[in-house]
């Protein structure tokens, strides 16, 4: 292929002298392929996506035709003039030559779009392979509808047909099929098999019944000589020849005859394609097929085959099928064989409509099947689910999976110390339209590409929802990344310049990471987003000091030796460890999320009042959570002791006026003192200790309280609040929930600051 500045395309067809002339703007964008195109079945000029290039025709008279998503865009004033700019299309581009005044179409102008990646040619072909041949694996499942019985049905439209022949093609076009065919025609297995000749009797050495019965009555006969010594026997003449068996190694054997029979299957099915593709007018199909014709009759035409008869029967449990290298490869292909040209996917329209070649789409679904390979090995998946991706249509077996339709698998992961529900999804929406604690988006309705769920078994997946015990997971594909890593690792100030500049302009370079921003925190109960790509740098960024949240990038690569998804297991395994520990701080967080929302918000809950800022030694101040002790003091002697000490005691026991121990007493953070006849106080005091003390009646005496009645107390050390907020403040404590009237007046209780602060009196 050689690299080019500029062509021109020689349009003699329609006018003598005509010229298209293309021009490329971006230097290593443009090539000339003068040979090697046929059997990728491409155009001989081909551009590069995402690039422009200017083009010219010759005559005013003609221009190119528009061929939609904006790729042919016309000079405003001239129209023999303008740019083809291929966007993110992929494949063969059929651009209309058009005669201006008539508005007839004269010809077609074919040119090619190479991707960007430059092995995308191996990738497609390995990618369809993979999928074919998890299809068909499928399939051989006991629980399939393979034991239906489906012939191909040729009268149906020319793209149904085109599909059915590229599953097939992905299947015997593979190197490993051909060099498994070299493999048995170098090497073959061969049998020792009899082989019956005239030969001249004095050359003969061994005489078997049937030649003594040829000796005594054969014909054309010599006379023997009188004194020959048979004659004494009585036999006066012999036969010329006699007929006698050789052994010898041949190669018509049932495996052998199987191989050949295969291949001339594949022959009769690519031929009758070809034919069907001429009369539906399917010029891609029509070359794809005469290259595999040619292709499966050039191993056909081996010498090998020549000395091969047609089978009788197939033996398809024979040990030289099922092991012998290149005998087992043929066999597998030919069970693979009749399952894929039944295949039929209504997704695959992406794929093959049009002549281009959506790389990107099929990495997509490639991945699909990789990362259902990579989820069965680490999880129980039901069969049931997986089974149910090919579905019995009157068509063929359709194959399941589509953009934009949800498809899920189900599992149970099962440690040692806790069991797991799973769940993968493609293409599930997470709408827009449900209202919290449902499952769903904030905002617009988002459907990444692959969902990974977790929660605890034993509960729904809507009930896990609800109690912030679900965590999703999500992966989108994106083949023709290639900045990721770079904006992760090399985003400086000049560069989030630029990148404000292109954004002005429309271009959002940085548009799959914010689309995994988009996802993490949109998504309700994102655990983490990332980017599937075929590259070779793993990135996880965590979002704090465990695992998930956070957001990254793994390589996946389209190859059948390493497709590099190391990384992703170790990532999942990482994962799972993670759900399994009971203690991390994710769970913390989801309890506390499930906790502060489970309640819709009430007015009366509201604090405007001003109180300390929460920071430094005050970071706990949440009001609903921070607790005060309203506690009572019967004379000044008392109250002279504690502000003395810093000390504040309380009854213990069962007895009446006893200090209960819930939550609220425990945790509280301030202490507000009243006495007898207060309506309101503005007492309040900062608890210092963790928690209440015990001390008997002795330790009191010691520190010089008045006149303890009870053998023991429970005591909290006290500071004066210094807080500005608190200056000046009172508040009327006989209007909170947990006050009693009467001689309880006196008993202590606690309140929230929340209700606190609703009864501030100045």
């Amino acid at each position: 292929m050689k690299l080019v500045s500029n062509i021109e395309i020689n349009l003699d067809i329609v006018r003598e002298g005509l010229r298209l002339w293309i021009d490329a703007r971006s230097p290593d964008s443009l090539f000339d392929a003068e040979v090697n195109v046929t059997e990728h079945n491409e155009a001989r000029f081909q551009l590069v996506e995402g690039c422009y290039y200017d083009y010219q025709i010759s005559d005013s008279d003609f221009i190119l035709g528009d061929i939609g998503e904006n790729i042919i865009q016309q000079h405003k004033r001239i129209a023999n003039l303008g740019t083809i700019s291929p966007n993110i299309f992929v494949g063969k581009l059929s651009i209309p030559l058009v005669e201006k005044e008539t508005s007839v179409e004269r010809c077609k102008v074919e040119l090619e779009v190479q991707s960007i990646k430059s092995g995308y040619r191996d990738d497609y072909r390995d990618m369809l392979g993979l999928i074919t041949e998890k299809c068909t694996d499928l399939l051989l499942q006991a629980n399939s509808p393979v034991l239906q019985h489906f012939a191909i049905d040729y009268t149906k439209d020319s793209q149904t047909l085109y599909q059915k022949f590229a599953f097939i093609k992905s299947v015997i076009s593979t190197d490993e099929f051909a060099e498994a065919i070299h493999r048995i025609v170098t090497a073959p297995v061969t049998t020792w098999s009899e082989i019956t000749e005239e030969k001249d009797i004095r050359n003969a050495r061994r005489f078997s019944n049937a030649n003594i019965k040829e000796i005594l009555k054969g014909g054309k006969r010599t006379k023997l000589p009188e004194l020959h010594y048979l004659r004494s026997y009585g036999i006066k003449t012999l036969p010329e020849r006699i007929a006698t068996i050789r052994k010898t190694d041949s190669v018509d054997t049932p495996e052998n005859r199987f191989v050949k029979h295969a291949l001339e299957n594949f022959l009769k099915f690519c031929t009758d394609i070809n034919n069907k593709s001429k009369e539906f007018g399917h010029k891609k199909l029509e070359i794809e097929s005469s290259f595999m014709i040619r292709e499966l009759e050039s191993q056909l035409h081996h010498s090998v085959f020549k000395d091969i008869s047609r089978p009788t029967t197939l033996k398809l449990n024979s040990p030289v099928l099922q092991r012998k290298e290149g005998y087992r490869e043929v066999l597998r292909v030919w069970l693979m064989f009749d399952l894929a040209a039944k295949l039929i996917w209504t997704g695959g329209d992406d794929i093959y409509s049009g002549g281009k070649k959506d790389i990107a789409t099929l990495y997509e679904y490639w991945l699909f099947f990789k990362l259902l390979d990579l989820f069965q090995s680490i999880f129980d998946i039901k069969p049931k689910d997986i089974s149910d991706l090919i579905k019995e249509t009157p068509d063929g077996l359709n194959l399941q999976i589509k953009q934009g339709k949800f498809t899920a698998l189900r599992g149970v992961y099962n440690s040692e110390n806790r069991k797991l529900n799973i769940r993968f999804n493609y293409n599930r929406s997470f709408s827009g339209k449900k209202n919290y604690p449902e499952s769903g988006s904030w905002t617009t309705t988002l459907r990444p590409d692959y969902t990974l769920s977790f929660w605890p078994f034993g509960i729904s997946e809507q009930e896990a929802e609800k109690q912030e015990l679900i965590v999703h997971v999500h992966f989108d594909a994106k083949y023709k990344i290639a900045n990721l890593t770079d904006f992760l690792e090399q985003n400086t100030e000049n560069n989030l310049d630029e990148e404000k500049t292109e954004n002005r302009k429309g271009i959002y370079k940085n548009a799959d990471l914010l689309k995994m921003h988009a996802y993490k925190d949109a998504i309700r109960r994102t655990g983490g987003a990332y980017v599937l790509y075929p590259g070779d740098i793993s990135i996880k960024q965590k979002g704090f000091h465990e695992i998930i949240p956070g957001l990254g990038a793994f390589p996946v690569k389209p190859s059948k030796t390493d497709s590099g998804s190391g990384d992703l297991k170790a990532f999942i395994l990482e994962i799972i460890e993670h759900f399994i520990n009971r203690a991390s701080k994710r769970e913390k967080i989801a309890y506390r999320t499930f906790d502060i929302y489970k309640n819709p918000p009430e007015s009366e809950n509201e604090v405007n009042e001003p109180l300390p800022e929460p920071y430094n030694t005050n970071r706990d101040l949440i009001p609903d959570d921070t607790y005060v002790l309203v506690g009572y003091y019967n004379s000044p002697d008392q109250y002279n002791w504690i502000k003395r000490t810093g000390l504040y005691n309380f009854r213990m026991g069962t007895g009446t006026g006893s200090l209960i121990l819930d939550i609220g007493t425990v945790s509280s953070k301030y202490l507000l003192l009243h006495t007898a006849g207060d309506m309101n106080s503005g007492d309040l005091w900062k608890i210092l200790s963790r928690g209440p003390k015990v001390f008997s009646k002795e330790d009191l005496i010691s520190k010089g309280y008045p006149l303890p009645s009870q053998d023991y107390y429970l005591v909290v050390q006290i500071e004066p609040v210094t807080d500005s907020e608190f200056e000046n403040v009172s508040w009327e404590f006989k209007n909170l929930v947990n006050y009693s009237t009467g001689r309880a007046s006196a008993f202590p209780f606690s309140t929230s600051l929340t209700e606190l602060m609703k009864n501030k009196t100045r």
